[in-house]
C-alpha cells in the first residue's frame, strides 16, 4: 500500500468515481494480509508499512521454506506499483523465484531480488557507499541497492581500505558531496573511522565477516567500529548491508 495508491483511491471516492463498497474491496488487505499454506497462516504481510515508513515490508528469505517464500512473494507482488525487496537468497532460490516471477530483477553481486515501481520522480540527494576490500563488495552492493530503491542517488567507491589510503583520498568529490555515507569493512574495521574523520556528515559503518581467524567472523570489525573515536560514526550488525542502506536512504530524504 503506497501513499500514491491511497491518495488516488480517496480522491476517486470523494469525487464519486468509485463506490464505498468498491473502495472497501480495494482495501480488504489493509493494514494486514495473512498468507496461508495448507490452511495455516505462515506470514502476515504488513501492508501499512509503506505508509508508516515510506518503504514496504522487506522479505528476508533466509530460514524460510521455499513454499512459504514463494507464497509470500506472490502475495506481495499483488500490490501493484509497489517496491518489493527480497534479501538473503541463494543462487538456486534466485533462479527459482525469477522463473516463477519474471517481474523480479536480480541485483548482481548480491543475494537480492527486487521490483522497482515506475515513477516520474528522479533519484534525489546522494548516498556514498564505500568498502575497504573487494571481498566486502556484496555487502556494499546490498546497501547501495536498498538506498536506490528508497529514491536516493548512489555513488560507490570500492577497494579503498586503510592499507592504501591514497585510494580513499582519490574519492574527494564523493567525500565532499554525499549527504550520508555507508562504509563497509572487514578485518580490523578501520575504514569507517577514517572516513568519519574526513567528513561532517553521518557515517553508517557495516562490519563484514571477511577476515582471518582472529577476525572472529566479523566480531573484530564490529568491536573496532563500536569503539570508533569519530563521533559521526554509528554501526549496524555484521554483514547488514540492508540495514545500513535503509537508514542511509531515510537520512538522505531529510
Amino acid at each position: 500500500m503506497t501513499p500514491e495508491f491511497l491518495r488516488t483511491l480517496l480522491t476517486a471516492l470523494a469525487g464519486g468515481e468509485v463506490t464505498v463498497e468498491e473502495a472497501l474491496r480495494r482495501l480488504e488487505r489493509f493494514p494486514m494480509d495473512p498468507v496461508q499454506r495448507h490452511g495455516r497462516v505462515v506470514a502476515r504481510l504488513d501492508t501499512q508499512r509503506g505508509l508508516r515508513h515510506g518503504f514496504p515490508e522487506v522479505v528476508l528469505a533466509a530460514g524460510k521454506r521455499f513454499s512459504h517464500l514463494r507464497a509470500i512473494v506472490g502475495r506481495a507482488l499483488e500490490q501493484k506499483n509497489s517496491a518489493l525487496l527480497i534479501t538473503r537468497l541463494t543462487r538456486k532460490r534466485v533462479a527459482r523465484l525469477q522463473a516463477e516471477f519474471p517481474v523480479l530483477a536480480h541485483a548482481r553481486g548480491t543475494g537480492c531480488l527486487f521490483r522497482q515501481p515506475e515513477t516520474d520522480v528522479p533519484p534525489a540527494g546522494l548516498v556514498g557507499v564505500l568498502c575497504a576490500g573487494t571481498s566486502d563488495i556484496p555487502v556494499a552492493e546490498e546497501a547501495a541497492l536498498v538506498a536506490r530503491l528508497m529514491g536516493a542517488r548512489v555513488e560507490t567507491w570500492y577497494d579503498a581500505g586503510v592499507a592504501g589510503l591514497h585510494r580513499l583520498l582519490a574519492a574527494d568529490a564523493l567525500l565532499r558531496d554525499a549527504r550520508v555515507f555507508v562504509v563497509v569493512a572487514g578485518m580490523e574495521g578501520a575504514l569507517p573511522s577514517v572516513v568519519g574523520g574526513l567528513v561532517d556528515r553521518p557515517v553508517i559503518a557495516v562490519p563484514t565477516s571477511c577476515g582471518y581467524g582472529a577476525a572472529l567472523g566479523g566480531l573484530a570489525a564490529l568491536f573496532g567500529m563500536l569503539n570508533s573515536c569519530a563521533a559521526n560514526v554509528t554501526v549496524v550488525n555484521i554483514d547488514n548491508g540492508f540495514g545500513a542502506g535503509y537508514v542511509a536512504g531515510l537520512i538522505n530524504r531529510l
